[in-house]
């Protein structure tokens, strides 16, 4: 009786809310059919030539320098920023950007990678009745389908998976997403469906099975965050934008208007952040894009400016591909204390996150150890306790900073709204805020709509609805093969550089240098284990790539995937940008170290590190240490207390094992906890103490002495009478 009671309840309530969505559905269908549009169809023809190539950067600082003034000027090189400038540029306004980092350098490149319109925004819609969050989620799943079509190598639709563990539940769930489904209409990717106990655990084998009900799969998009951002930037380009990284605006320029006395913004004071060189940037109507750093910019216009940013960081770990299938994700829709964490495949690895704290805007967040032990926590319940979930495992940690804003115009100061605002002050400054990754070209259509009312500009209408981005022209999902048979590239590399440049990916295969073997012919790889080459470092550069930061961070994903293969390609990766850019080998050494203390502090090497230090606990039972100290010994054959290289090389000889010098320097540096040139007994302890806990995976030094020992255990000594005595 019970049963059926809540059963029927859950069906009125479903019912109820199908039908609500369905009214607001036809509501906002309705005003899309007498309004912008309803399908993801291209707008009218761009009419200005797009240029075969971007310009150099030297060409874009001479463009900054010398035009008399732009009709637009957008501060920041985020998604926003870049999609104000290509909405700009495409409607035939003279448009400049300059951004004080690198493209992508902030928030867009540090993203959960889903191009979403929001399932927890829906139920908040659906249970507050509010239309504005309805109306949010309704835009951002336009928005996916038309930037799954515009850039089709960088981005294509995820099944996700939420799992469900109460009868009672899965009822409520696939109202929910049906709902979804419904939102989305004809721009719905693939219909969501129920899936058995039994079929949820075989398409998600690593899953928590105890008291598993079944499952629910529904289709969200997934891309290459900061790659898409530089798409958006060379796009811009192509199309004639002066775009600038490494430009930071030093102050607003302000004239004042002779008829009524009133100051209004014409531009900005720059300067060249690598040389030092200040100039100034005219124009007519400037767009403050900056993300968290809104305000900042805002009280350049005027220092009595509240702030409206409410920045929130959202922390995300990477870990071994193995941790979920190739093709499927897994949404917590509650977490224990009420966020929503994802767990998505992501070039062959695991995005596990976010959170959602409080915090100060500052140009480098850092992930937090709370934090990525609330994430590793998390993610222990919905997997099987087959699955050892290791602190050892994760291999990148990011943080970045949401900038949630309140709106200026609002009566109610302290509400956050969960949509963009733009807003335009009294001297002129139009400031774009808020909303997600995904909206940023509605977000920028907005922006320039704003821009052109405010200051009279004269322009047509936005363009950029199906506007392929760089390198989607003449993608195809085959076009992989034709970079194997043509230039004898790896299969694996050959597709990472399909999906990462699309079709310019033969510009790269050009200038890949050949490897001197029978297989690959063409593509020296950065690091072994990830398809990255070396030519992409010398492509990355024509890209407006100025640092490795910018080389192992947003021209390849190599620091959000695993921090010590990207400081492992650092070495090659200078030379390299050494070579072609003409770097002093002093400029060098600030390179490394720069790029060094980015991995250390803001991708999570520093966390990771500090899982074994000298102040590290043995908490090893009795039979464990004596086990571990034996291994010790068969190194330490003098019993001096510790080893070095040359008692590794000597063992590894003995079992004809060759490894070089420089390796195995590099081998025991990891666990020569107090930098003395040596590992200790306690040390040695120290870091197996680690591994059985889980604090450390994946180090060499322990799975190097526990091979040599059992390579030396299965040698058998014959002994010298069997063979009647020798010599």
């Amino acid at each position: 009786m019970a049963f059926r009671k809540v059963v029927k309840g859950t069906v009125l309530i479903g019912g109820g809310a199908i039908a609500t969505v369905f009214g607001l559905s036809q509501f906002s269908q309705y005003r899309n059919k007498h309004g912008n549009f309803m399908y993801v169809q291209a707008a009218e023809p761009v009419n200005i030539p797009m240029k075969n190539h971007f310009p150099t950067r030297e060409d874009q600082f001479l463009a900054l320098q010398n035009t008399s003034e732009f009709d637009v000027l957008v501060i920041g090189g985020g998604a926003t920023g870049c999609g104000c400038a290509l909405d700009a540029v495409t409607r035939g306004l003279k448009t400049a950007l300059v951004e004080r980092d690198d493209f992508s350098s902030g928030t867009s490149s540090r993203s959960t990678k889903l191009i979403h319109g929001g399932v927890r925004y829906l139920q908040k819609a659906i249970m507050r009745l509010d239309f504005e969050q309805y109306r949010m989620v309704k835009e951002a799943l336009h928005e996916r389908a038309n930037l799954l079509e515009i850039a089709p190598h960088l981005s294509g639709p995820l099944p996700i998976m939420l799992p469900v563990y109460k009868w009672w539940q899965l009822p409520y769930y696939w109202v929910g997403i049906k709902l979804y489904d419904l939102v989305a209409g004809s721009q719905c990717l693939k219909s969501s469906y129920v899936l058995s106990k039994s079929r949820a655990l075989e398409l998600f084998p690593m899953l928590q099975k105890d008291r598993l009900v079944g499952a629910i799969v529904y289709y969200d998009g997934q891309h290459n965050d900061a790659r898409m951002n530089l798409a958006i930037a060379l796009t811009a380009a192509r199309y004639g934008a002066a775009t600038a990284n490494y430009t930071e605006v030093v102050h607003l320029l302000k004239k004042t208007d002779p008829k009524s006395g009133k100051e209004y913004v014409c531009g900005a004071r720059c300067r060249d952040v690598l040389t030092g060189q200040e100039f100034d940037v005219k124009a007519k109507c400037v767009i403050n894009a900056t993300g968290p750093f809104t305000d900042s910019v805002r009280k350049m216009d005027d220092q009595e400016v509240s702030n409206i940013c409410q920045p929130s960081a959202g922390v995300h770990i990477v870990m071994p591909g193995y941790y979920s299938p190739d093709n499927m994700g897994l949404l917590d829709p509650a977490t224990s204390d009420g966020r929503v964490i994802f767990f998505l495949p992501w070039e062959k690895m695991t995005i596990a996150g976010t959170t959602d704290t409080p915090t100060e805007v500052t140009p480098h967040p850092i992930p937090t150890e709370e934090d990525i032990n609330f994430i590793l926590t998390e993610v222990r319940n919905y997997l099987s306790c087959d699955v050892e979930v290791r602190r050892g495992d994760v291999l990148a940690a990011w943080s970045g900073i949401r900038p949630l804003v309140t709106d200026p115009s609002s009566k109610d100061t302290q509400s956050i709204s969960r949509n963009h605002v733009v807003a335009v002050s009294d001297s002129g400054l139009v400031t774009i805020a808020g909303g997600k990754w995904t909206t940023y070209r509605s977000m920028a259509q907005d922006t320039i709509d704003a821009a052109i009312q405010a200051h009279n500009l004269k322009a047509g209408p936005c363009k950029t609805v199906g506007l392929l981005l760089q390198g989607a022209k003449d993608w195809s999902p085959t076009l992989y093969i034709r970079l194997v048979q043509d230039y004898g590239l790896e299969s694996e590399v050959a597709q990472h550089l399909a999906s990462t440049y699309g079709d310019k990916a033969f510009e790269v295969a050009k200038i890949a240098q050949v490897t001197g073997k029978r297989w690959p012919i063409v593509g020296k790889r950065l690091v072994s284990e990830f398809p990255y080459i070396e030519a992409e470092v010398m492509y990355g550069i024509k890209e407006y790539a100025c640092t490795a930061v910018d080389m192992i961070s947003r021209r390849t994903r190599l620091a959000f995937l695993n921090v010590q293969a990207a400081d492992e390609a650092l070495p090659r990766i200078i030379d390299i940008m050494g070579k072609e850019l003409h770097w002093s080998e002093q400029k060098k050494k600030e390179e490394l170290e720069s790029a060094k203390k980015f991995l250390y502090y803001e991708m999570g090497y520093k966390a990771k590190s500090e899982q074994l230090t000298d102040s590290s606990e043995i908490t090893l039972i009795p039979s464990d240490i004596d086990r571990y100290k034996k291994r010790f010994h068969m190194f330490d054959k003098e019993k001096k207390g510790f080893i070095t290289i040359l008692d590794v090389q000597s063992v590894l000889e003995s079992i004809s094992i060759q490894i070089d010098e420089n390796t195995l320097h590099e081998i025991l540096n990891e666990v020569d906890l107090n930098k003395n040139g040596q590992v200790e007994l306690d040390e040695f302890l120290q870091l197996m103490s680690a591994i059985q806990k889980g604090y450390v995976s994946g180090s060499r030094l322990a799975v190097l002495m526990k091979t040599a020992e059992e390579n030396l255990r299965e040698r058998v000594v014959i002994p010298v009478d069997r063979s009647g005595g020798g010599l």
